[in-house]
């Protein structure tokens, strides 16, 4: 789905090109919830108390989206078509599922502030990626927010993988922090959910993507999955843990990708509290809680201590 919709700056990902041992840093710029319309997901997250702002329409791909943007820069992005009937066969393709107006994880992003080398890593390290691909957006006031993006080939790992982003324009015309969040207790987009079939290979793909060393495994039965989290990273896969899993449906129906998004809080007793969240999970010695599913629509979202 990244590579269709195509479509910063948090990473320090690739300012200059690390030697192949050299570990690449990544964090999240924006996560995207896809849902088949924008207006019934908007009012659903502005119910639990997470008011996005409408931020334009895209120059291609057909879509639009509203914007919840964090004080440490990271962004969630709802996004989908602007006129699903309209839409060609092949854009509409990955919204076909969420009629009439169901919601779920699809993409993540990372940024950077040199893509062509970013790129340049990827492909040294066996990726088959795209070259920088320009991409825009016309904010309701007009103003025109412009970036490059580059994917990773979706059968190659780029369907759990992020995209790298670069901004040409100023990123504070891409996303500000919004007032329903800004000063609050969150944080932002800290940990993105993975939802993989063989975790052993998963785990290998990361590593060779990035370098990094081995992850901390675990189980959670309540999840149903086997995790492996790398740690100082956003990255924490999830495979199934038996074929009555949640999960094993969702991979299923969906493919693999991000199935969750985790975001960080300074006051976990107060976001549990002030949100009403459900769950009391530790994953990776942090303690996990989640908003009510049903209430945003299908999308998975939680906060992480």
């Amino acid at each position: 789905m990244v590579a269709a919709m195509v479509l910063g700056i948090l990473s320090a990902a690739v300012g200059q090109q690390p030697p192949s041992d050299s570990p690449m840093k990544i964090n999240v710029d924006h996560a995207g919830i896809c849902a088949y319309q924008l207006e019934p997901v908007q009012k659903a997250f502005a119910s639990v108390g997470l008011e996005t702002l409408y931020g334009g329409a895209h120059a291609t791909g057909g879509t639009h989206n509203a914007l919840l943007g964090f004080d440490d820069g990271s962004y969630l992005e709802l996004i989908a078509p602007q006129h699903p009937e309209s839409m060609s066969k092949a854009d509409a393709r990955d919204y076909e599922a969420l009629k009439p107006d169901r919601a779920q994880t699809c993409f993540w992003a990372t940024g950077t502030t040199n893509i062509p080398n970013a790129v340049q890593t990827l492909r040294q390290h066996g990726f088959d990626i795209q070259s920088p691909q320009l991409g825009s957006r016309k904010r309701p006031d007009g103003i025109l927010v412009v970036w490059d993006t580059a994917a990773i080939d979706q059968k190659g790992g780029g369907d759990i993988l992020p995209f790298f982003i670069e901004d040409r324009s100023r990123r504070s015309t891409r996303i500000q922090p919004s007032p329903s969040v800004t000063g609050s207790e969150l944080r932002g987009i800290e940990w993105v959910v993975l939802g993989v079939k063989d975790l052993d290979a998963s785990i290998a793909l990361v590593r060779k993507a990035y370098g990094w060393p081995a992850p901390t495994l675990a189980t959670d039965a309540s999840f149903g999955a086997r995790m492996a989290y790398f740690a100082g990273t956003p990255v924490l896969l999830a495979a199934p843990l038996d074929k009555s899993s949640w999960l094993t449906g969702q991979l299923e129906k969906s493919g693999q990708g991000p199935i969750g998004l985790l975001i960080g809080t300074k006051d976990f007793a107060s976001s549990t509290k002030r949100f009403k969240l459900s769950g009391d999970a530790s994953w990776f010695g942090r303690k996990v809680a989640w908003f009510d599913a049903e209430k945003l629509h299908g999308a998975r979202l939680g906060v992480v201590e």
